[in-house]
């Protein structure tokens, strides 16, 4: 077993409701746990086969949060974590997201959900 850990994943996207944020994309920071099995063919050969790419998945987080509009951070770091558990190799999963300057006197506020299977 393994987690993977991508972290501080920063993104500009449509998010919230409010007249300007429907206009103006803003930062999000994305963290991501993945667990996952490694086969052992894949330690004693040191080849990619089997495994869970990150690149992979990372790339599609990407894509999908660049080309959204979301209003709710619940539904973009839920859509996120569907998307990660989409490979049936992941056994547990774990999204963060973190929306910078969204209250006055916070750095940011932000929504944590984990799926496993």
């Amino acid at each position: 077993m393994a987690i993977i850990r991508v972290k501080k994943l920063l993104i500009r996207t449509y998010i919230g409701f409010n007249p300007e944020e429907l206009v103006n994309k803003q930062d999000v920071v994305i963290n991501i746990e993945i667990e996952t099995d490694i086969p052992a063919s894949a330690l004693e050969s040191d080849e990619p086969d089997g495994i869970f790419d990150y690149k992979t998945i990372t790339k599609k987080v990407i894509v999908f949060v660049q080309e959204g509009r979301f209003k709710l951070l619940e539904v973009l770091t839920r859509n996120i974590l569907d998307l990660v558990m989409e490979d049936e190799r992941v056994i547990r999963a774990k999204v963060e997201v973190d929306k910078p300057h969204a209250l006055r006197f916070a750095e940011s506020v932000s929504l944590e959900m984990e799926a496993k299977r």
